[in-house]
């Protein structure tokens, strides 16, 4: 059960850990209070590349001053994340892969989740966050790196879709009722 574990783990989650040269990191440390109010909900997350689908539970809980998150794989927890704004606790299970790393899934949420308005005030130089709607655009230097496509509001709510175009992977959240 153990290597079953291991191997969906670093499967799964590859996808998302690739690590960009330093000088084009984006780098977001969002306050929680910068979200704008508290959510709690329950996710199911698809990841697709290179021909694999893998998935992962996750719950989610936000609120003013801090975002906590915990992923299950086989109802087994392999990754907790707390963050207060300034810093963030992890625990991951052994198994997880080194190159996942806390602040990549910080920021997919950031990303994904935070207001345009704040996003756009925390960008690097040569970044861009553009949104029109149910649509979501990232862009380094006029090179699109990211779609997210949601299905409805607000974007914790239904389906989103991550096209990370930089890494080649898909990663689809699906919120529970």
């Amino acid at each position: 059960m153990r290597s079953l574990i291991k191997y969906a783990l670093v499967a799964m989650l590859a996808g998302c850990a690739t690590t960009p040269p330093p000088m084009q990191r984006l780098n977001l440390r969002l306050a929680p209070s910068d979200l704008g109010q508290a959510i709690s909900v329950q996710q199911h997350l698809v990841v697709e590349r290179g021909g694999r689908i893998d998935e992962l539970d996750a719950a989610l809980e936000a609120d003013a001053t801090h975002l906590t998150l915990v992923g299950l794989a086989f109802g087994q927890r392999v990754l907790s994340i707390d963050y207060d704004g300034q810093h963030i606790a992890e625990w991951r299970h052994v198994m997880l892969p080194k190159q996942v790393r806390a602040e990549d899934v910080l920021q997919d949420l950031q990303l994904t989740l935070w207001p345009l308005a704040q996003l756009q005030a925390a960008l690097p130089p040569g970044w861009r966050v553009e949104d029109d709607g149910l649509l979501r655009t990232l862009s380094l230097d006029g090179a699109v790196i990211a779609t997210l496509r949601y299905s409805a509001m607000p974007r914790w709510s239904g389906t989103v879709v991550l096209d990370n175009l930089r890494y080649r992977y898909r990663l689809t959240i699906q919120t529970a009722p």
